[in-house]
């Protein structure tokens, strides 16, 4: 008898290597996994085109039989290189069309001339054009059938459904092949579990867990696709939700101190600041306040624009600790930023930053500073402050997260830029409290996981929206190296012209040096996203380095301007020799990593060139851009780029041209790059965490299981009433995944 859990083997039959491909490569050990490898999109094959009457450049849908390949080798004259294509035809409907299949490696070449066996058949996408009086198809997208040594012959389009799914896909595994396993599967598992209460699929119009697979794969029409997939998406959106709502209640009934009144230091700096906070910070300033008073610790994300306030509000968080008796931690992710919030917060505080000293206020408390390049002897007195309580906030990088750091009362931890910080980071911090402290992070660009983990209701949200005070307009320009070079020379005369008028410019490189290798063309075979073979390529010539930039800028096209370099492997007080400097208007142009990607604030630069600029992320060319235009003067920001047009490298640029809203480019980036590891620890974005969900499309979807969620666990908080459920909530609790959950 084959069930869900019987190895996958029992419906692939003798096909050894395929089994092992499937297992090994697509992750699919058993008829479970395998029925839940759902399709990515699929073809309705009741739309062929006929080939009696094709025009050029229309898209066209055939089937037909393959002729001979033939490898052929050219010389690419755009890289100089020996490049591959692999020639075949397509019998349809009593024509032929000619088909190229075009490869930068031997290796992919060779695979793709394998699988493109004589005889073989199959359904080909693609535009059509003519070529020497023939029409012809260019890497067209392909459902191939068989292996080429089948007899295919009786299998006709009649006998296949309206859509025919296309899988997820790997070397040596075809969509025929899974499609065949699958089918039979269908046909000889009974039991099919159901994880959703019959009340629930009741409630939200929910497929049963059966009819929805055989849709998935064998469907009829689009309606059918729509039903199951909402069936899947609402299934893991719950047991998402149900480790959410288990995990928040579970921290709810751990508890926290109230940290409200008790002192007059916040009242005493209200009195003392120069402006009126913005209705916002008010606002948000009061959110604040009700969650530390409550029993039980706050999680709330406070996201705004660069300058538009957030450490203002945060600051008055931490007082109001400090006011209750206990202490605030602002965790920054460099030494430049820990060193900047520092000064800034010592300043606004002025003589309420001096307890016990002579002169300073009675309500006043301590501000401490911990960096890990402080010495053994630096960090003593601070620690002992830390210690005892002396110290009422403490800003820090990583140093804090040492276990040497103890806290009398650590009653807040700030993060910024939280997403700067693995999950044990943050953890470890928090977990220095002796009771679970109220946690608040910050952003300037919501990333996506942060959006995210919003949409999935992990964290309750505080959004400045006001404009940024004193802010001037920064225009955006993409720098198009690989159609225009020449520009590149324009690039450097800008900055001379802003440095003329007296202001001042930044030049960020995504290296340091340039002695690392870049990684060069490999025969490694991958597939894209229409299951055509492709080779990764490194992009020609090395990226910017600072310290090889630095010498090239101050010898050639800004010679004679006062040139200097910042970088994290500099010694702490060189990189404050130069801040400083740089700040005072001392250094004309600052060429340096991304240290000063967040907390760098000189009002007199107006310029920042980003080299290869593809090589960032959209969260940090938006912050990166922030960094200019701050003092009221109009900013320039150059995103140079030898990515070429309609790569996703440069459209992730064009989006970031075409919009300074931060919380648009959030979106955007979320859309690019999907969730990440929504649920892990991974940000890349390639393999998403989440199978089936996507968090822009399915809010609504999420919006109901997180409430189907908190019902369940109303009535029954064990969900004994639902043993399969039970224990997909448990499984998920139990991975990696759910110690994410548990430590952000």
């Amino acid at each position: 008898m084959i069930g869900l859990d019987s190895p996958v083997g029992a419906v692939l039959g003798d096909h050894k290597k395929k089994s092992d491909a499937i297992e090994e490569r697509l992750g699919i050990r058993t008829v479970g996994d395998l029925l839940h490898h759902f399709p990515r999109r699929y073809i309705r094959t009741g739309e062929l085109t006929r080939v009696d009457g094709l025009h050029e450049g229309e898209m066209l849908t055939i089937s037909g039989r393959l002729g001979e390949p033939e490898l052929k080798p050219y010389n690419d004259r755009r890289t100089g290189r020996t490049a591959y294509r692999v020639e075949t035809e397509v019998y349809a409907d009593g024509a032929r069309l000619q088909m190229s299949f075009f490869a930068k490696s031997r290796g992919v070449a060779e695979w793709n001339q394998r699988r493109l066996a004589e005889g073989r058949r199959g359904i080909f996408l693609g535009k059509v054009g003519r070529f020497r009086s023939t029409w012809q198809l260019t890497n067209p997208q392909m459902v191939l059938f068989g292996d080429g040594g089948e007899d295919l012959a009786e299998l006709s389009l009649d006998a296949l459904r309206a859509f025919y799914p296309i899988y997820p896909l790997t070397k040596s595994v075809d969509s025929w092949d899974l499609q065949k396993a699958i089918a039979f599967a269908l046909t000889v598992v009974d039991d099919v579990p159901d994880l959703l209460p019959a009340e629930v699929r009741e409630r939200y119009d929910l497929l049963d867990a059966r009819r929805a697979l055989e849709l998935i794969h064998a469907p009829n029409d689009y309606a059918e696709i729509t039903r199951a997939q909402q069936r899947f998406r609402f299934e893991e959106a719950l047991v998402t939700q149900l480790v959410l709502a288990r995990r928040r209640r579970e921290v709810h009934a751990l508890g926290a101190r109230s940290r409200t009144g008790g002192g007059g230091l916040l009242a005493a700096f209200d009195e003392r600041l120069p402006f009126e906070l913005t209705a916002g910070q008010r606002e948000i300033g009061a959110e604040i306040e009700a969650d530390l008073a409550q029993d039980h610790p706050m999680n709330r994300l406070l996201q705004g624009e660069v300058g538009s306030g957030k450490t203002l509000v945060a600051l008055r968080a931490m007082i109001r600790v400090v006011d209750s008796g206990g202490q605030a931690a602002l965790l920054a992710p460099t030494e430049v930023l820990a060193q900047q919030h520092h000064r800034s917060i010592t300043a606004m505080l002025g003589d309420l930053a001096s307890g016990g000293m002579l002169g300073g206020a009675a309500d006043a408390t301590n501000v401490e500073l911990l960096t890990g390049s402080m010495t053994k002897a630096q960090r003593t007195a601070p620690m002992s402050r830390i210690a005892t309580g002396e110290a009422g906030i403490v800003i820090g990088t990583h140093a804090l997260l040492e276990e040497k750091v103890i806290f009398a009362d650590l009653g807040l931890v700030v993060v910024d830029e939280q997403h700067r910080f693995g999950v044990e980071q943050r953890a470890a911090l928090t977990d220095k409290a002796g009771a679970p402290p109220h946690v608040l992070v910050m952003t300037a660009t919501p990333i996506p996981r942060t959006v995210a983990m919003t949409v999935f209701g992990d964290l309750e949200i505080s959004t400045l929206t006001e404009l940024p005070a004193g802010r001037a307009p920064i225009q955006t320009t993409v720098v198009p190296l690989a159609e225009q070079p020449t520009w590149f020379g324009r690039v450097w005369e800008r900055v001379r012209e802003e440095v003329a008028k007296g202001h001042q410019a930044y030049v960020v490189c995504p290296r340091i040096t340039g002695d690392e290798q870049e990684q060069g063309e490999t025969d490694q075979l991958d597939l894209d996203e229409d299951d055509n073979p492709v080779t990764r390529d490194a992009p020609t010539g090395g990226l910017a380095a600072v310290e090889e930039v630095v010498e090239q800028l101050a010898s050639g096209p800004l010679e004679g301007l006062r040139v200097e370099r910042l970088h994290g492997r500099m010694a702490p007080e060189d990189k404050d020799r130069v801040m400083r400097a740089y700040a005072a208007g001392e250094v004309d142009v600052l060429v340096s990593t991304t240290v000063i990607e967040v907390g760098v604030d000189v009002a007199n630069a107006t310029t920042m060139v980003l080299l290869d600029a593809d090589r960032f992320g959209v969260s940090q060319l938006h912050q990166l851009r922030g960094r200019v235009g701050r003092g009221g003067l109009p900013g320039l920001c150059l995103l140079v780029s030898r990515a070429e047009a309609a790569t996703p490298a440069r459209e992730r640029l064009d989006a970031v041209a075409a919009t300074t809203d931060g919380f648009e480019l959030s979106r955007v980036d979320l859309e690019q790059r999907r969730e990440g590891d929504v649920l892990g620890k991974s940000q890349s974005g390639y393999r998403s965490g989440l199978q089936n969900l996507r968090v822009l499309r399915d809010e609504k979807t999420i919006v109901q299981a997180r409430e189907a969620a908190g019902a369940l666990l109303d009535a029954d908080a064990d969900l004994a009433q639902a043993p399969g459920l039970a224990a997909e909530v448990a499984r998920l609790e139990a991975s990696v995944q759910a110690d994410f959950m548990d430590k952000s």
